[in-house]
């Protein structure tokens, strides 16, 4: 795992749970928020496993 993986992994968590506290809290910009950052998260994580597959290529 490396750290574009950590790092993704990492702010998916902490999107998600922004956007839950947006929601029991009726906040639509921090569910927004929560939500961006969910999904920043995942694109750095495929970008992490797509360093990993090329670096297992070579």
């Amino acid at each position: 795992m490396n750290k574009d993986q950590v790092k993704g992994l990492v702010d998916e968590v902490k999107g998600k749970v922004k956007e839950a506290a947006g929601v029991l809290l009726d906040d639509k910009g921090l569910e927004i928020e929560g939500n961006v950052q969910k999904n920043i998260g995942k694109v750095q994580g495929k970008v992490g496993d797509l360093k990993e597959d090329l670096k297992d290529s070579l």
